[in-house]
């Protein structure tokens, strides 16, 4: 009645560890050019999704992708993603941010910060590296700055010379 068929399935193909191929799970929802080097797996480790709404404080490896709303404090020092529909209302410290919504606040990025359209951004930034694309709203203040690096040593003066005031 029924006949048994036998599909040739080959096997999957072996990846090519080529550097990229950590660009999986949060990076494909990314653009090829946005996906930052990532220290974790480049896996999505958390998801506060559209039509979610989250108040206090969130800590976190890996990284965390947020559509909802958000009130309060996000700490990590790994990548946290801003999605086109999130509402962030706190401040913000971690590795690399990468923002597409509405943020109201301060960010923190030990390594980078980009801010894509349609961002609309209301605070401060702080950060070594900043990307703004055009058509994001910016209004706040930016200090380029490496917080990992040591402060900069006040100018001595020359032997013989008073010093200067």
């Amino acid at each position: 009645m029924f006949e048994k068929k036998e599909k040739n399935l080959a096997p999957p193909p072996e990846p090519i560890d080529d550097g990229r191929s950590r660009r999986t799970g949060v990076m494909s929802m990314l653009r090829a050019e946005e996906a930052p080097p990532s220290r974790g797996t480049g896996e999505l480790n958390a998801l506060i999704g559209a039509g979610s709404e989250f108040e206090g404080k969130l800590r976190f490896t890996g990284t965390v992708r947020i559509d909802g709303k958000f009130k309060g404090e996000i700490s990590s020092e790994d990548i946290l993603v801003i999605g086109e529909d999130a509402e962030i209302d706190g401040d913000v410290s971690v590795g690399t941010a990468l923002v597409h919504g509405k943020v109201k606040g301060t960010i923190r990025a030990r390594e980078l910060i980009e801010l894509h359209k349609p961002c609309r951004f209301f605070g401060n930034l702080v950060t070594p590296s900043l990307v703004i694309e055009r058509g994001v709203i910016f209004e706040g203040n930016t200090k380029m700055e490496n917080p990992g690096a040591p402060p900069a040593a006040k100018p001595v003066a020359a032997p013989g010379k008073p010093e200067a005031k």
